[in-house]
Parts: structure tokens; C-alpha cells; sequence
């Protein structure tokens, strides 16, 4: 560990030049650093001088790119030593130094064991297994180069992406997402779509936290994905240039410029987006009831999404003492956004093609966000004794016109229907944050308070054109504003130690969450009874209390293999649409309605893990069992309305059923048998079950599914590097709906350039044009084969260059400073 320790605190508190003491009977101390094997100068080498009759008198320097150091240092007894990542440590004690020396060229041998080591963080995906959580830290992922982080993220065992974009994690889509451990503006406001608009290099490490410790927030039953992005540590001026060309049309560019001394570190990122991304897909809907017209109603899907965006995030981390740092940080994102979704619809009574129609959804998004953070850290001694508070606010305004026209095709083309409607929403977080760690020997004490203020505003206003006058008219039964706080206040505290082999993480958290909602519409309340059909309050306001006791356990069975076992308490907050009382609509026929009457799940989790490490092969195992209660399930049925033209409205609407079980395995491998070859498999098989009714109709259900994935990849001569990632998921159902199984492969290929400062890199997304949702649902009144692709083959052509980033091994020091990120501190 001293050999981390040391160089950090050096780097982060000894001037370029070593000048500690500015002394007029000062000496220089020079020399030249060179390795061992190759003769090669270690640039970033620290040469450490420790008084010796005075340990607490430390002064030293780093290597320039040539090796060579120049300290200035009063004549005296030193301990000298000589330190470079993954290199054995030169080290001479008793050095007396009356006069200005030069120490020639000290040569630095390889230390076998930690090379091993960091190659692997540099270039493959390795994981580590801590008491709460597993972190796979970030590999060179050439099939992702170009990418978004929803296309990382695809790429973590026990992860899965949907086609639309939705994490799961262990197949449970009511998954926590953070930004560097905390709620964030970079992760969007409840939605994973921002997610897709981030650059995948921009990760360093992603932690699945699937048994959170108290430290973290309560919500999401399935577990929390924290997504850790890069900080660069290094001394100097560095950075990085990621430009992407792709077909269908996407064009990215990505800058990163960090500048860091000894008293400050500011960085900055700036990037660009601007895509087409095509999709479709194709519904036959089959009508039961008599109450429609038709009996059949088939839909042919075309989508275009065009977007453009910027975000930028600029910061600085400045050193108060050599214990203490305040860093502040400002992000602003701006996006444009239109989907053009064109419908062409078959409809069938007695069998035969009644009418044909087209349908156009134009619907253009401008979204601004931004995000301002504050963190103060103090490390009162190098033993984790620390204390850390933070403050962040997060505001997002978003407004969104859609302009729907439905025409008649056969036997006519008159207009249907022409409707436009003016959402904005706009949400604000306050995040306050204070945490406190003191280690006692093997123990550690934690605690601290988290509270998060939340406030949405949703404004809905539908307009309908009226043939008869030619004018647009608000329909007041559905325009509304609709007002949503929730409050959420924790204490925790947590308890750690280690017994020989046996470690444990003992965690409570206390939560308080208030839920208030309020509505302004002018309809009353009888008439909105009635579009509901159910007494709803419109002005509520819920408060819960509850405890989340966690449980970590890790037992040693030897240096390469250990046993973990977790238990803990989680709940799952409804979010500020799925309360939402009025119907909004995607077409005519579709409805969909928020529940006010909906409150939290409950979930209690049991996790039992198996690590075990081989030389070049890393497997990693567990069996896991969750119990949720009052867990939410979007139902579908009638509202016994009709359009103009006869064809019957379904609403959606989510509720709490009673109980939702679910029991699972999964297993990952990593494993190198050669240099040039590198294996990552993953595996996992889950069954549930669901109990409940609603509105008299049974909605439980059982199901088995499982998901798997394969990455492959070989270093070719000439530094050119080959890869595959395959995923496969298989069938699944819930209560109304059955997905058919889904297979997808990515191809890439890399090559370095310019001795290793830049990369060029070509991959193909979904190579089989595959990544397709195919589904069939049935209810009592109507059935729906449909088919959906959200997006279509991608191929993407990227360059990264790098400046005075040395890459993979070249820079063994700088990975591992990455390495050493702190929570609050990370850079996108």
C-alpha cells in the first residue's frame, strides 16, 4: 500500500521542481531513472528523501519524461527511496549528503506480481468484490468506442439494456442509477435517455451494488448501478480528443483538458452529438369485444429520431492544506430532439380491409439541464479518518410540442383527426449531503445524513381542431398542471470490521419520504370522476417512515477465494408520472394514466456469493432471492370509449399488486489462457412470480427467463486489436405480455497510432440487425403481436487522440491514481 500512498501524497503536495526548503546552505540531489530491462527513462518516477533522525521531515520529486529529477534539499542524513507503480521499490537508508551530488542512473527492476496487475486494469476488465458491492473497472471496450454509456453499461454481467433503452439489473428494471455515487443531472431526472447522449470513455468503473450498505440511498428494489467517470490525477497539463463518424448518421466529439499542480486541479469537458437514428416496427392488433367497429387493426411503424445536443462540465478541486480540498463543479447540457413517427394502419371488420389510414406523431424536444455541485473533504490523517459534505442543485426545463394528424387513406382521404399538444416540464433537486468515517484498527465507523428535495412541474395542454369551425380548441378535461414534491430525508450509520478471514458491514437507515401532489385544471372533480372511474383525491399528501437495516459478509477461504453473503431492505418510490392523475396520449386509441393512489414497494433481498481466482482466470458467482410487496405492474384495458371513428381507447395505468418474488444464479468468467487472447462470459437465470387482482381480474403470473453474454477479443501484431460481444436474452412474460428471446453481436476492431497516442477504431453495432423486441400480449377484450427496433444497425469509425496522457502501460502511475477516485470527485 506505502507504494500507492507515498507517490500520491507527493504528486499532490511536492512543487515540480522538489523545492521544499528554500535554503541559502541548500544542495542539488540529481539523477535519472531508468528501467532495469530496457533502459528506458520512468517518466512520473518519485524519488522520496526522509530525514533521519526526523521521519516527518519528507521532501522529494518526480521524474521528467526523461527520467531525470533535480531536488534541492538541505545537507544532512536522509532515507532515500525510489518509487514507480508496478516496479520494486529502490530504497537506501543512512545517506549523507553535505554537498551537491549527481546519483547517476538508479535502475528500477519490474515487480512481476503488480504488473500483472495493472496491465489488467489497463487494458482488460477485471472486477474486485467488496463487502457491498462489485467493481468492474473498465477495459479498453472497442465495440463501445464511439457509444453511449447505455451501450457500456450492455456490456456489465448482470446488466441488461433493453431495445428502448431501459436498464434492468438482474432482469428487475427498478434499478438506482448514480453519477460518481449520488443522484445526478448527468444521469437525466428519473430516465435513462440522457444516458445515451454520455460517451462511453467517459467511464472509468461501474459498481453493481446489488446489497447496498447504508451509505446509500434506499430506493430501487432491484439494486443501485453506480457509474464512476474518469479524473485525471496526473501532474501537468493533459487530456483528450474523441471524434466518431457513423452510419446511420451519427457524428460525436468529445474534448477532456485537465491542468493540475500541487495547490489546485481544474478540469473541463466539452462534447457535441448530433445523430439520426432510425427504427420501426410492426402491431396486429386483434379486437375481441363488440363494442369496436373493427375486428383487426394492423400498424406499420416508421421512426426517425434526429437529435443534436452539447454539454459541457467544468470544475475545480483546489488544496487547502495538505488534508483538506474544496471542489466545485458546473454542468449545463443542451439537446434538440425530433421524432417523426409515420403509422400506416390496416383496418379489418368481418375479415376484410375495411379502411386504410395514416397516421403522422411529429414531436420535437428542447431540453436544457444544469447542475452545480459543491464537495469539502478533509482527510485528518492517511488511516480513512475523514469527513466529507456535499451540496448539489439540479434544475431541467423541457419542452416538448407534438403535432398528431391521422388521415384517411381507402376509401377516402379525409382528415380524422389533427391534434397538437405543449408540454413543459421542469424539475429541481436539492441534494445535501454530510459523511463521516473513523477507522478503529481493523474496525470502521460510519454515518451521516443525506436529504434530497425534489419538485416537478408538469404543464399538459392538448388541443383539438374542430372540422366543423376550423379552429383548434382545448380540451379541458384533459389539460391540466400537475405539481409533485417528494422529500426525502435519511440518518445511517454503519459499523465495519474484520475477524481473521471474516469481515462484515453492519448498516441501519432511517428514511423519511413525504409525497405531495396538487393539480390545477378547470374541470371538477365529479367530471373528472367520471373520465376516471374511481374516487380520486387530486390534492394529497403521504408520508413514510422506515428502517433499511443492511447485512454484508465476506469470509476468506483463502488468498484467491472468498464467500459473501447479503441481505437488505429497499423500497421503490412511484415517480411524478406514473402519480399523475390526468391521461396523457400517445395516439387516439392509447392512453396512458398515472395512479395517485399508488404507494411504495417494499423489497427484502438475500444474496449469497463465490470469488475465486486462478492465475488467468477469474470466476465469479452468487444465488439471490427477492421479496417485494406492493410492487408496481402497468396494467392495460378498456375505458369503454370510443374515437370518432369507432375504434376502442385502451388505458394503461400502473398499480400496486400484492407480491412480486423472484429467485435467480448468475456467473461470470474472466479468463486470459493467452496474452493475445482475453475471454468475458457472464450468465444468468432468474425465475418470478407475481400475485394479484385488480378491477376483478387475476394478473398473477410465473415465469422463468435468463440472459447471457460473451465478449471475445485478440491482440494481432502491429498493435491491432479484434472484438465480439454477443448477448443473448431469453423468453419472458408478465401478467398480460410475452417477449420472444433476443439475440445481438458487436464486431470491432482497433488500431494505435502515433506510438500509442491515438486510436483508431471501427465497430459494428448489432451486426444481424437483430435487436429486436418481439411480444404478444392478451387480455380478456383484445390481443397484440407487435414487433419494435428502437434503433438500427449502428457502424461507427472513432479516433481518440491523447496529449501528454501516456496510454495503457506507458503510464502505470496515472492508471493507478485513476484508480484511486473518491466519491464526489469524479470529472465527465
Amino acid at each position: 500500500m506505502h507504494r500507492i500512498i507515498i507517490p500520491l501524497l507527493l504528486l499532490a503536495f511536492i512543487p515540480f521542481t522538489g523545492q521544499a526548503q528554500q535554503n541559502p546552505k541548500s544542495i542539488t540531489i540529481t539523477g535519472k531513472i531508468l528501467d532495469s530491462d530496457s533502459g528506458q527513462p520512468l517518466e512520473y518516477a518519485t524519488f522520496v528523501l526522509q530525514k533521519a533522525d526526523d521521519p516527518n521531515q519528507v521532501t522529494g520529486g518526480i521524474t521528467d519524461p526523461s527520467g531525470s529529477f533535480e531536488i534541492e534539499t538541505a545537507p544532512g542524513t536522509y532515507n532515500i527511496r525510489v518509487e514507480y507503480i508496478s516496479y520494486k521499490t529502490y530504497a537506501r537508508d543512512g545517506q549523507t549528503y553535505n554537498s551537491s551530488i549527481d546519483l547517476g542512473s538508479i535502475r528500477l527492476s519490474p515487480d512481476v506480481a503488480q504488473l500483472q496487475e495493472v496491465e489488467v486494469v489497463g487494458e482488460k476488465t477485471t472486477v474486485e468484490v467488496r463487502l457491498d458491492k462489485k467493481i468492474y473497472n473498465i477495459g479498453k471496450d472497442i465495440t463501445t468506442s464511439g457509444g453511449n454509456v447505455s451501450d457500456a453499461l450492455n456490456n456489465i454481467p448482470s446488466v441488461s439494456v433493453d431495445v428502448e433503452g431501459g436498464i434492468s439489473l438482474r432482469g428487475n428494471d427498478n434499478v438506482r442509477i448514480l453519477i460518481n455515487g449520488k443522484p445526478s443531472a448527468l444521469a437525466g431526472f428519473g430516465s435513462t435517455d440522457v444516458l445515451q447522449q454520455l460517451p462511453a470513455d467517459a467511464i472509468e468503473k461501474v459498481e453493481v451494488i446489488t446489497s447496498p450498505s447504508a451509505r446509500y440511498d434506499a430506493e430501487g428494489t432491484a439494486g443501485i448501478l453506480n457509474i464512476v467517470l474518469k479524473k485525471e490525477k496526473t501532474l501537468g497539463i493533459n487530456g483528450s480528443v474523441n471524434a466518431t463518424v457513423g452510419v446511420p448518421f451519427n457524428a460525436r466529439t468529445t474534448t477532456n483538458f485537465n491542468l493540475r499542480t500541487d495547490k489546485f486541479n481544474i478540469f473541463n469537458t466539452l462534447g457535441y452529438f448530433r445523430s439520426e437514428s432510425p427504427g420501426g416496427g410492426r402491431f396486429d392488433n386483434t379486437y375481441l369485444s363488440d363494442a369496436s367497429e373493427f375486428d383487426r387493426i394492423i400498424e406499420d411503424r416508421d421512426i426517425t429520431r434526429k437529435n443534436e445536443g452539447f454539454n459541457v462540465n467544468i470544475g475545480m478541486e483546489y488544496f487547502l492544506t495538505e488534508k483538506s480540498s474544496v471542489t466545485g463543479s458546473f454542468f449545463y447540457r443542451w439537446s434538440d430532439e425530433n421524432d417523426l413517427t409515420e403509422n400506416d394502419n390496416q383496418r379489418f371488420a368481418d375479415g376484410s380491409l375495411n379502411s386504410r389510414t395514416f397516421r403522422s406523431e411529429d414531436q420535437g424536444e428542447n431540453d436544457n439541464s444544469y447542475q452545480v455541485s459543491l464537495n469539502y473533504t478533509n482527510n485528518f490523517n492517511d488511516d480513512g479518518h475523514k469527513l466529507t459534505a456535499d451540496f448539489q442543485y439540479s434544475y431541467d426545463d423541457e419542452s416538448v410540442f407534438t403535432e398528431i394528424q391521422e388521415n384517411n387513406v381507402v376509401p377516402n382521404q379525409n382528415l380524422l383527426a389533427l391534434e397538437n399538444i405543449n408540454e413543459i416540464q421542469t424539475q429541481d433537486d436539492i441534494l445535501a449531503q454530510i459523511d463521516y468515517v473513523l477507522p478503529m484498527g481493523e474496525a470502521q465507523f460510519e454515518a451521516g445524513y443525506r436529504g434530497t428535495f425534489e419538485k416537478e412541474i408538469n404543464d399538459y395542454q392538448l388541443d383539438t381542431l374542430n372540422q366543423g369551425t376550423g379552429n383548434f380548441e382545448t380540451n379541458l378535461d384533459l389539460t391540466n398542471v400537475f405539481t409533485y414534491h417528494e422529500n426525502v430525508n435519511a440518518l445511517y450509520t454503519q459499523y465495519g470490521n474484520k475477524y481473521g478471514k471474516f469481515s462484515m458491514l453492519l448498516g441501519l437507515r432511517l428514511e423519511n419520504t413525504q409525497m405531495k401532489g396538487s393539480v390545477d385544471s378547470e374541470i371538477d372533480s365529479e367530471a373528472l370522476e367520471e373520465i376516471l372511474g374511481e374516487d380520486v383525491d387530486l390534492n394529497f399528501d403521504k408520508n413514510y417512515l422506515g428502517l433499511f437495516p443492511t447485512v454484508n459478509l465476506i469470509y476468506e477461504i483463502s488468498e484467491t477465494a472468498n464467500v459473501s453473503v447479503g441481505y437488505n431492505r429497499r423500497i421503490n418510490r412511484p415517480r411524478g408520472w406514473f402519480i399523475n392523475p390526468f391521461p396523457s396520449r400517445s395516439s387516439r386509441t392509447n392512453v396512458f394514466q398515472g395512479n395517485p393512489d399508488l404507494d411504495p414497494a417494499y423489497a427484502n433481498a438475500f444474496d449469497i456469493g463465490y470469488l475465486k481466482r486462478w492465475k488467468e482466470l477469474t470466476f465469479t458467482s452468487s444465488v439471490y432471492y427477492q421479496r417485494e410487496t406492493n410492487s408496481f405492474e402497468r396494467i392495460q384495458e378498456e375505458t369503454g370509449e370510443l374515437t370518432s371513428d369507432g375504434i376502442q381507447i385502451i388505458r394503461s395505468i400502473p398499480i400496486n399488486l400484492s407480491t412480486n418474488q423472484r429467485i435467480g444464479a448468475e456467473a461470470g468468467m474472466i479468463y486470459s489462457p493467452v496474452k493475445w487472447l482475453r475471454l468475458n462470459s457472464s450468465f444468468n437465470f432468474f425465475t418470478f412470480k407475481t400475485d394479484g387482482f385488480f378491477n376483478g381480474v387475476d394478473y398473477g403470473t410465473e415465469n422463468s427467463s435468463w440472459f447471457a453474454r460473451l465478449s471475445s477479443k485478440f491482440t494481432l501484431p502491429a498493435k491491432i486489436d479484434l472484438q465480439a460481444n454477443s448477448f443473448y436474452m431469453g423468453p419472458r412474460q408478465n401478467a398480460q405480455t410475452k417477449d420472444k428471446a433476443m439475440f445481438s453481436l458487436n464486431l470491432a476492431m482497433s488500431k494505435d497510432l502515433f506510438k500509442d497516442k491515438a486510436t483508431l477504431s471501427l465497430n459494428v453495432s448489432d451486426v444481424f440487425n437483430s435487436r429486436k423486441r418481439r411480444s404478444f400480449t392478451q387480455t380478456p377484450t383484445f390481443t397484440s403481436d407487435s414487433e419494435f427496433q428502437w434503433r438500427q444497425r449502428q457502424v461507427n469509425l472513432s479516433l481518440i487522440y491523447r496529449f501528454n496522457q501516456a496510454k495503457e502501460r506507458n503510464n502505470r502511475q496515472n492508471q493507478e491514481r485513476q484508480g484511486d477516485f473518491e466519491e464526489g470527485e469524479g470529472q465527465f
